[in-house]
């Protein structure tokens, strides 16, 4: 686990567009005053990306079969077929 660099409130204020450019790149960083953490600046997850119909389809070529028998087996064994009041506590 990497440590997280810490930015002083002012180094946030002064250096803004390179901080914000190192988050979008990647890089979290926590934020100080006085010598305390108060916060975290964190990347967002990036947007899925569209993948083509082609690409899809080539892919799902390579992909390994399923016993379609062992796959119901599995969901019926893991599904909860008699649901009590999701409301209860």
């Amino acid at each position: 686990m990497s440590v997280q660099p810490e930015i002083t409130q002012r180094d946030l204020r002064s250096r803004s567009r390179e901080i914000m450019d190192a988050v979008q790149g990647g890089q979290s960083c926590t934020v100080t005053r006085d010598g305390h953490s108060i916060g975290r600046l964190v990347p967002l997850r990036l947007r899925r990306r569209f993948v083509s119909r082609q690409k899809f389809a080539a892919t799902s070529r390579t992909a390994p079969g399923i016993d379609l028998d062992t796959f119901r087996a599995d969901q019926d064994a893991t599904a909860d077929t008699h649901p009590g009041d999701p409301y209860a506590r």
